[in-house]
């Protein structure tokens, strides 16, 4: 198997599920890479940071494609198959969603870094829903961003 068969991303929108199949799959030992955007936003916030999407997206999104590339990169110790709470493409759908464009070297990276053509996305979930410190989208965004995961 190639390195972009090993690597699967599971995508969605906020509080779809993700986590909860990522736990599952570490469960039964697979590997697992954890979603850059609330580790993000925790660590701002831990800091005093900025770098958050209530204050600065292209800054957050910044720290998400350096937090996916070092992802994708460990991945390489990894015999076997590899999911990702997220990966690349999903920055990319985070900046369409807020009408950022989408700077070269994200696209680039995108085509550097490869995943698996399968991309397993949760969709929308209304009874599972629940926002908290870091979730602060409401359920309606949850689905917009499913959206822009898709396309």
């Amino acid at each position: 198997m190639s390195d972009i068969q090993q690597r699967v991303i599971i995508t969605g929108g906020p509080g779809a599920g993700k986590s909860a199949i990522i736990e599952g799959l570490i469960a039964q030992k697979y590997d697992c890479l954890p979603e850059s955007g609330r580790a993000i936003i925790q660590d701002q916030v831990r800091i005093g940071g900025s770098a958050l999407p209530w204050q600065d997206k292209q800054a957050f999104a910044e720290m998400m494609l350096c937090w996916e590339i070092r992802s994708w990169h460990l991945a390489n110790n990894n015999n076997g198959l590899s999911f990702f709470d997220r990966g690349l493409p999903d920055i990319a759908g985070y900046l369409q969603l807020c009408e950022i464009a989408v700077p070269k070297h994200l696209d680039r990276a995108i085509r550097i870094f490869e995943y698996q053509k399968t991309v397993f996305i949760a969709p929308p979930w209304k009874e599972i829903y629940v926002q908290d410190v870091e979730r602060k989208q409401t359920f309606e965004d949850s689905v917009m961003t499913y959206h822009a995961m898709v396309s």
